[in-house]
């Protein structure tokens, strides 16, 4: 059968391959994060925190991770159950609600302080392919989200 559509082939799609790359990505990130019972949009919630100069506002935290309050909201109930956060009212905005870190989420900072490495290590890439590779997503996010 003759292929009017080249343009629909599969090995010719941007889409499979991200996906593929992220879901893979996402499951080694489990597997490393699983040796200290956290899941990955754990760890992003921790890495902004650990960065962040004080408590993070929901919104906030939600643009640096491109994430909606209401995929948030349930994780971070979660982490503060796990005594990894905080969550408190804004006193001077009370519709704002505070994420602040625990004692117990400063600690983890020191027990996964080796997965950057041992990730980009397991993904046979040199520091500079990945670096190159960060560079680009970034620049397709910012565009898609333009």
């Amino acid at each position: 059968m003759e292929d009017s559509y080249p343009q629909l082939a599969l090995d010719q799609q941007i889409c499979l391959p991200l996906y593929a790359a992220s879901r893979a990505v996402t499951r080694r990130y489990a597997d490393l994060l699983g040796e200290v019972s956290l899941t990955y949009p754990q760890y992003l919630c921790l890495l902004a925190l650990w960065e962040a100069d004080g408590p993070l506002g929901v919104g906030d935290l939600g643009t640096l991770l491109h994430l909606d309050s209401g995929t948030l909201t349930p994780l971070l109930k979660r982490m503060e159950s796990a005594g990894l956060v905080t969550r408190a009212r804004d006193t001077v905005d009370e519709r704002r609600v505070l994420i602040s870190l625990t004692d117990g989420g400063w600690r983890l900072r020191d027990r996964v302080a080796d997965v950057p490495a041992r990730l980009v290590e397991g993904m046979g890439m040199s520091e500079r392919d990945g670096r190159a590779l960060r560079d680009l997503l970034d620049r397709l996010i910012a565009e898609l989200e333009r």
